[in-house]
């Protein structure tokens, strides 16, 4: 039996007619970037995450980087990221020409460590980048305390967890603001790349809207120095399309997740941890093993494709190379035993439970 990690194909074909009616009206319409198609969707993104405002942008990174930037983040601000994540969350900071201070997981949950952010706080701490990591929330109340001592902005990256709840609460609503992405294999992912920024801050959303428009809202007078970041119509179209069925497809991961975790409980390696307050939306299914290339070996050639998220730590990237960092042991170990096993609202029930009989018999 052959799985495949992630079939986007698929997942598309499940709503092949409207995302073909939503081409064409955007097609028909001759109107391609800015238009009604994205202030329809940034409405209904804004609502369903519980923010009163929603910005499109051009990708996950570009809504960091436009935060950071309206928020007036820059040199000689120290911006904590976790340790374990994908690069992006640190090229954003690094971009606006602050540090990216980095703080090590909560061993259980992957997320960011509370304790971590604490000790890595300075006189020149800005900000804290907390990433809902592989879909699951980080735990937002200790947080948002100590960012409220410290006068720290917190800006949530919400890539990974389009729908998770945290306590009840919606992620991208927790924070300052939240930046998320809806690259194709995002749990609302697009056809195409585009990002969204997320907040109930009417300033600093008007700061975004004019950002990621040359420093505009008028056309031909600039008011600041800005980027080229737009969610164009097209994409927004297809958005609008797919949130609809957000929330279903998230519970068929949930049912997934939960089908993983029974039938692996015996074997022999480290299944993901969900706190009694997190509902997350299982983005990935991450494991833990000591012999996890032999293990995705044996997997691939039983037909399971698997991924690693992600095989080198930010801080061991060459593009970080001149920059010193205290030692990451969680980051780096985790590095070396993660394994993301396929999880998608596609997946079949007999090819869940084939993968999980490979890995129970899996011998090191």
């Amino acid at each position: 039996m052959k799985v495949p990690f992630l079939d986007l194909m698929m997942i598309n074909q499940l709503v092949a007619d409207e995302l073909k009616d939503a081409f064409l009206r955007v097609q028909q319409s001759g109107w391609y970037i800015q238009g009604k198609e994205l202030e329809l969707f940034e409405s209904e993104f804004a609502s369903y995450c519980d923010v009163h405002h929603c910005v499109g942008v051009g990708n996950g990174l570009e809504a960091l980087h436009l935060i950071l930037k309206a928020y007036g983040i820059g040199p000689g601000d120290e911006v904590i990221v976790p340790s374990n994540t994908f690069i992006a969350t640190w090229l954003a900071v690094t971009e606006c020409g602050a540090t990216p201070v980095p703080a090590e997981p909560d061993p259980q949950t992957h997320n960011i460590s509370i304790t971590s952010i604490e000790n890595a706080i300075t006189s020149k701490t800005a900000a804290i980048i907390p990433v809902h990591l592989y879909g699951q929330p980080a735990d937002m109340d200790p947080i948002l305390a100590l960012a409220n001592k410290h006068g720290l902005l917190v800006i949530e990256d919400a890539a990974q967890a389009q729908g998770a709840r945290y306590k009840g609460k919606v992620v991208g609503s927790l924070g300052h603001a939240a930046a998320t992405s809806f690259y194709p294999g995002k749990n609302l992912g697009a056809l195409g790349d585009g990002g969204a920024v997320l907040t109930s801050d009417i300033e600093l959303a008007n700061k975004v809207r004019k950002l990621r428009n040359y420093g505009s809202n008028v056309k031909y007078k600039h008011d600041m120095l800005g980027y080229n970041s737009r969610l164009d119509e097209m994409q927004a179209a297809f958005l609008r399309v797919k949130l609809k069925r957000l929330n279903a497809d998230n519970e068929r991961r949930k049912e997934v997740a939960s089908r993983y975790s029974q039938l692996l409980v015996d074997a022999d390696v480290d299944l993901p941890h969900v706190p009694s307050w997190s509902d997350p939306v299982w983005h990935l299914y991450v494991v833990r093993s000591k012999e996890r290339d032999k293990l995705q070996q044996y997997l691939k050639s039983n037909g399971v494709e698997t991924l690693v998220h992600y095989p080198i730590p930010p801080h061991q990237q060459d593009c970080y190379a001149g920059t010193h960092f205290d030692a990451l042991p969680i980051a780096e170990n985790y590095s070396k035993q993660i394994l993301s096993l396929p999880i998608s609202p596609v997946i079949t029930d007999l090819q869940v439970e084939y993968l999980a009989s490979l890995v129970n018999n899996f011998k090191s």
